[in-house]
């Protein structure tokens, strides 16, 4: 788990020394433990290293291949690398035992082919001194991120855009129009999109062939085509549960290969449970549990995930906080979320992580369950919606006019939901941050760019056919929403405490399983996840596993009512920053005096808005916004 960094000019890198070894410096955080820079005329390599596998020299980065031919920079783990070695080399002796020394191996056999063989989470970059060619890599669901840029003749990637910036244009922020309203819609910004207007979030499951001529982006894995397959509707459900059971099993012991102390995240839900169980099943004897519990018990699953811990027999280690202590984290937030974004459970993420990184460098994760196997509470209430969606349009209209009248902000969402035309635009209705709150952006920039709704168009047209709305709604999340927000909160709230953060429940052969479930084991009767409850129902009881979904909330509505009143309030009030975006403030203000004065539950935009404004205030604003500080309000 590293940083990675790297300039490419035909001509020869001439960006000064100096500034690279700043940008680098960025990603210190990622890597903590090591850096080092290599350079062969046109190509400037640079990594920050967190040694998890081969902690000795044999592992440093950049690079060489035994022959010289290749280097490679590369973040992330290939958990099938020790399977792989008698297939590339059998009989050479090797420098170490680290996968990246396997990686430039599997290059040198297979060539762009190794993406087929490798098995993990990666970012990666490897350079040809022969053809002078790059190859750029991202793993198929995209744990790891992947950003670059073409611009001038000079192509530039790396782990994050801040460090990019760096390179690009020494930190001054070139905002993307269409990624900002993207992200005024969503409170994330989906590949390939990025807020710097000439950098570029390279897909999951894509590569990038790079020469003295041209840049080419090549998909090299697609799920979306896959189909649900009916056959698996006529095989006994317990045979099912112990196909599941066993990739589960797989997944999670692939990612036990590390040469560092490793444990895992233990909420009170399913997929963190499931994972520490399969630890179990593959030897560990007591791993380490890591839990946030909360003293407010709306938000608290400290009771849920103790009573898991003690059923599957963990060494569970908790800390309790009072909600109000994670504002603490905002700093840290608003420093290590390079590009706006806007998803508040980042606030437990990032304390679950600083604890767990107390006591280990390594920590597996449930995240990708729910988009697979229907965790998410819309997915079932899609489906209802969906056949309204066929009404005549004068009854929708009418029923929605009706609606829209009445005082309680769920009809009025019923209303917007009505409008949408089809599956696709009621899922980024459901899934968006404004739902039926007018656009903040000024007319021009909504006019001269594309929508959220677009984007999940574009990629749904890839979909199989005959989906039902909330399978194509699984399939919006596993392709867009996965990658991009949650992916992204967990790379950059585990990194931001140099924790390398493993997802055994994103491994491809168990989303490529997940795509040909039919949906009666997904959705059945209300009961979401069903068949993936009934693999944890082997080892959990069943008040564990059937208890209502808590998820990994944080009381927004309350801080933006109380503690971070005032906060609000001077940064949206100042006109200064505020004319750096091309906002409507008038529209930006109301909407913070309707959440103030408790007339709508707007939090989930007015908070998008504030951390854009945070964003915007670290990146050359000349006129300071409020210092991040919070008091209590009567």
């Amino acid at each position: 788990m590293c940083g990675i960094l790297g300039l490419f000019n035909p001509t020869g890198v001439q960006t000064p020394p100096g500034l690279f070894a700043s940008a680098l410096d960025r990603l210190k955080l990622r890597g903590p433990d090591d850096s080092g820079t290599w350079q062969d005329g046109c190509v400037l390599l640079g990594h920050r290293r967190l040694a998890v596998i081969d902690l000795s020299a044999a592992g440093r980065q950049p690079m060489e291949s035994h022959d010289g031919r290749y280097v490679v920079i590369f973040n992330g783990e290939i958990y099938n690398h020790r399977e792989l070695r008698p297939r590339l080399s059998p009989g050479r002796a090797w420098r170490g035992t680290s996968d990246t020394e396997t990686l430039l191996e599997a290059y040198r056999t297979w060539g762009v082919d190794c993406l087929k063989h490798i098995n993990g989470m990666f970012a990666f970059a490897i350079w040809d001194r022969t053809e002078r060619t790059l190859f750029i890599a991202r793993d198929r669901v995209g744990v790891k991120p992947l950003y670059y840029f073409d611009h001038d003749g000079q192509i530039g990637f790396g782990s994050r855009p801040g460090a990019l910036s760096m390179l690009l244009n020494d930190g001054v922020l070139d905002i993307d129009p269409e990624a900002l309203r993207v992200y005024l819609e969503l409170g994330y910004i989906p590949a390939p999109l990025s807020f710097h207007r000439n950098i570029r979030k390279l897909p999951a499951g894509h590569y990038l062939l790079v020469n003295p001529h041209r840049v080419r982006r090549v998909r090299y894995w697609d799920f979306r085509s896959i189909k649900p397959d009916p056959a698996m509707n006529c095989r006994p459900e317990e045979e099912l549960v112990e196909e599941l059971d066993a990739l589960i099993q797989s997944a999670v012991k692939l990612r036990l290969i590390s040469d560092v102390p490793l444990g895992a995240f233990l909420s009170g839900g399913v997929d963190s449970a499931l994972v520490v169980a399969a630890m179990k099943m593959a030897g560990v004897g007591h791993p380490k549990a890591f839990t946030i519990a909360f003293r407010e018990q709306a938000f608290n699953e400290g009771p849920a995930a103790s009573r898991a811990a003690f059923h599957l027999g963990v060494d569970h280690i908790h800390e309790m906080l009072g909600v109000e202590s994670l504002l603490d984290l905002l700093p840290t937030y608003i420093q290590e979320y390079d590009e706006p974004f806007a998803d508040s459970s980042a606030f437990p993420s990032m304390a679950v992580t600083r604890l767990a990184r107390r006591h280990v460098t390594v920590a597996l994760s449930g995240d990708g369950a729910d988009e697979l196997f229907g965790g998410y509470h819309y997915y079932p209430l899609i489906d209802r919606l969906a056949p309204l969606l066929r009404w005549r349009a004068k009854t929708k209209l009418l029923v929605g006019g009706l609606c829209g009248t009445l005082p309680w902000h769920r009809a009025k969402l019923f209303a917007g939901a009505l409008q949408c035309q089809d599956s696709v635009a009621l899922f980024q209705f459901l899934r968006g941050v404004g739902k039926d709150y007018p656009p903040l952006v000024n007319p021009d920039i909504a006019q001269s760019t594309a929508s959220s709704e677009s984007w999940f168009a574009q990629s749904s047209a890839a979909f199989a056919m005959d989906l039902s709305a909330s399978e194509t709604a699984m399939r919006l999340d596993t392709s867009i929403t996965l990658p991009d927000l949650f992916l992204q909160k967990v790379d950059v709230a585990s990194m931001a405490f140099s924790l390398e953060a493993r997802c055994p429940m994103t491994d491809y052969r168990l989303v490529e399983w997940a795509m040909r479930l039919p949906l009666q084991f997904k959705l059945r009767n209300g009961e979401t996840k069903y068949l993936l409850k009934k693999v944890l129902r082997k080892y959990l009881p069943a008040e564990c596993v059937y208890r209502p979904k808590m998820g990994f909330g944080v009381p927004l509505a309350e801080w933006l009512r109380g503690p971070l009143r005032h906060w609000a309030q001077e940064i949206i009030h100042d006109d200064t920053l505020m004319s750096r975006l091309p906002l409507d403030k008038s529209r930006v203000r109301e909407l913070l005096r309707q959440q103030a004065a408790g007339e709508r539950e707007s939090h989930p935009l007015l908070w998008s808005v504030l951390m854009l404004l945070c964003f915007v205030q670290t990146h050359g604003v000349h006129h300071a916004a409020p210092a991040v500080a919070y008091r209590e309000v009567a």
